[in-house]
């Protein structure tokens, strides 16, 4: 976490440890806590306040946005219906989801759940370069699809969507859209009005925020359903006393966030540059950079080398980088870099770097220098 994000929690673990519901007066003070951490999260995304629900993290954010809005958009039931095990009705079509092959787990398990309840559920596939097409999206257009998911950026390869105009073909049709945008935020510039979204996920800890605290956008005027139950919070979609100390670390990262996106965006993309011309430099042609000549975010890169991941990390233990860690079921590296098409040998050689506002160009070089002495100590081996 960003210093100035842990310094404006610390009073909210103590002082100001009251639930912001009670009616004393020095709860107050924890209710208007909340309330500025949501005007500084809706500054961040291009929205008002009241659009923005408090969740644990990106999960639940994707888990609410693919959920709560499923349970109103089912066909052919009340839309006052709040039970979940009975979305779908035998005398009607059931209804249609579209959802991108390189969603993030909590995206791809919500859908899956919707499966269960009785949804069909199509699963759009992506170019070699990470892209999902607007056209793959449209062209399984059906009556009765009612919700598309498609992230804003993927967190693996760094590809940044389509969102806009899938947005604009799905609401021509009266479709739901749900973006999970927590590999985005705090990289580039997002603007819910811009992308055209109904809902949309951002999770603290990917922009300097404490673990365990997130939001979703939640557009003014859409129906949605609660997917947790208790003492109604959060304008009656979340249930459960609110972690304060989380939202208020929150809202202190997005509005940094908001104020230092713009010089940290070219930041980022400086330093990734640097690391790709110095890995070409030293390892000659032994590298490729995956979805290079798409929009991608500024932060992250994947690069496949001539040598197995596994070994460079256990050679350069000073990296702090990602590679494939399991093939069933398989990881989210693993899943995204088969969904492009890699084979298993790529996979095993492919490291997924990402660098943050406190990387430095010397870092960048040390980096570069331990993964070229490891090709070479694993060529030699």
């Amino acid at each position: 976490m960003a210093p100035s994000v842990i310094e404006s929690m610390q009073a909210f673990w103590s002082t100001h440890f009251m639930l912001p519901s009670q009616s004393h007066v020095h709860a107050s003070a924890v209710s208007e806590a909340i309330e500025t951490a949501r005007e500084n999260v809706s500054m961040l995304l291009g929205c008002d306040p009241f659009e923005v629900v408090f969740t644990s993290g990106g999960t639940e954010a994707n888990n609410l946005g693919v959920l709560g809005a499923a349970m109103i958009c089912h066909a052919g039931s009340d839309p006052r219906d709040h039970a979940p095990g009975f979305p779908c009705s035998s005398h009607v079509p059931p209804p249609h989801a579209l959802v991108s092959e390189v969603e993030d787990e909590s995206v791809i398990a919500a859908a899956k759940h919707l499966q269960l309840l009785g949804w069909r559920v199509d699963w759009v596939p992506c170019d070699s370069q990470g892209v999902v097409s607007v056209e793959a999206f449209a062209s399984r257009f059906e009556p009765t699809t009612r919700l598309a998911c498609l992230q804003l950026a993927n967190p693996v390869v760094g590809t940044i969507q389509p969102i806009r105009e899938l947005a604009d073909r799905s609401h021509s049709r009266g479709i739901r859209i749900h973006c999970d945008a927590t590999a985005a935020v705090g990289r580039v510039p997002v603007d819910v009005r811009e992308l055209r979204v109904d809902t949309l996920s951002v999770s603290a800890h990917r922009f300097y925020g404490p673990k365990g605290s997130g939001a979703l956008f939640v557009r003014r005027g859409l129906d949605m359903n609660p997917i947790s139950f208790g003492e109604s919070r959060e304008m009656g979609l979340r249930a459960g006393s609110e972690n304060v100390p989380g939202i208020v670390g929150l809202g202190a990262a997005a509005a940094m966030t908001a104020r230092c996106v713009d010089e940290a965006q070219a930041t980022l993309q400086e330093l990734c540059e640097r690391l790709v011309e110095g890995l070409r430099a030293t390892l000659d042609s032994r590298i490729e950079v995956l979805a290079e000549h798409v929009a991608r975010l500024p932060n992250t890169v994947a690069i496949e080398l001539a040598t197995e991941a596994k070994r460079i990390q256990r050679t350069a233990r000073q990296i702090v980088v990602a590679a494939a860690q399991s093939k069933s079921p398989p990881d989210e590296i693993t899943r995204v870099l088969r969904a492009i098409g890699k084979s298993e040998q790529q996979i095993g050689c492919t490291l997924r770097f990402s660098v943050g506002w406190t990387t430095s160009r010397e870092q960048i070089d040390r980096a570069v220098d331990l993964v070229a002495d490891a090709c070479e100590y694993a060529s030699r081996a």
